[in-house]
């Protein structure tokens, strides 16, 4: 059980990535399971190697948390994968429905997300750093371009320190750097050399960034925490459904330029994902604590 709960959360977390505007960390940490995450990520280290090289690979498997890895990692390639023609089709036809999704998503998790932090007015000041900074990110006018082969390493790099920073999309900072359509035209393609070099990116920034984070928030702890919670917070507002060329409307100023509003089916995907979302969180309660899955 447990295994196929970490599974799922990743096919949620894989789901997530795809969307730009929406982050596979922001679900992870709604889901519970971003420190481990961050720490099991980290530990993909000069240890671990040593410990492969001697032969020991249960202690090498251990020490990364290979286990919890390996459940995450493989939701959410498959959610990517088997994904990514049905977003991109919902993106251009949808988007009013899959932004309701989320939101229900998101908004469902926060109020237990929130729950976890002793707030203060220190807090509170770096919860509200944290909107602003989403904001102001949410409001960059994407780029352009023809990338280069190399492009797709860089772009990975980049990209994956966002898709591991709740409310920072992935998607939306590929989407920033003009790469966003030739790296879902590569994973919808299944362009071989295009994508293995999109994923060296990502390994490198992975490893890199996760660092980072581990230590920051083995340090600052709810600091850090309360930080990342105003984040996601202020990524809402990417994701509010009735929007239009970046400008956000009204549902029935929407339906005067659209023709449609779909409300009604707009609270329809909203509640599904609020149901999603505490079937994750109940379905938490029966998997194993710590590092024993």
């Amino acid at each position: 059980m447990a295994y196929l709960i970490l599974w799922c959360k990743g096919i949620l977390m894989g789901a997530a990535d795809i969307v730009p505007g929406v982050s596979g960390g922001t679900l992870a940490l709604l889901l519970g399971i971003y420190e481990r995450l961050i720490n099991a990520i980290r530990s993909v280290d000069q240890q671990a190697l040593m410990l492969l090289l001697r032969g020991r690979v249960v202690a090498a498997w251990q020490h990364i948390d290979g286990t919890f890895l390996l459940c995450l990692f493989s939701g959410i390639l498959m959610s990517v994968f088997a994904l990514a023609n049905a977003v991109s089709w919902m993106l251009e036809q949808q988007p009013v429905l899959l932004w309701a999704l989320f939101n229900g998503l998101i908004l469902s998790a926060l109020p237990h997300l929130c729950a976890r932090v002793p707030w203060n007015l220190r807090r509170l000041l770096l919860a509200g750093i944290g909107i602003g900074l989403a904001i102001a990110i949410s409001q960059i006018r994407p780029m352009t371009l023809e990338p280069a082969l190399w492009m797709f390493f860089v772009a990975g790099a980049i990209a994956i320190c966002a898709m591991i920073l709740p409310g920072i999309s992935g998607s939306f900072i590929l989407l920033l750097l003009g790469m966003y359509a030739p790296v879902l035209l590569a994973v919808t393609d299944f362009q071989l050399v295009t994508l293995l070099v999109f994923m060296a990116g990502c390994i490198v920034g992975l490893l890199s960034f996760s660092r980072f984070l581990s230590w920051l928030l083995a340090r600052c702890h709810d600091a850090t925490l309360a930080l990342l919670i105003g984040v996601v917070i202020g990524a809402l507002l990417r994701i509010w459904p009735w929007q239009l060329d970046g400008r956000l409307l009204t549902p029935t100023a929407y339906q005067q330029l659209v023709g449609s509003a779909d409300i009604g089916w707009a609270l329809v995907c909203a509640f599904a994902g609020v149901l999603c979302m505490q079937l994750m969180l109940r379905l938490e309660r029966f998997s194993p604590k710590g590092n024993e899955c």
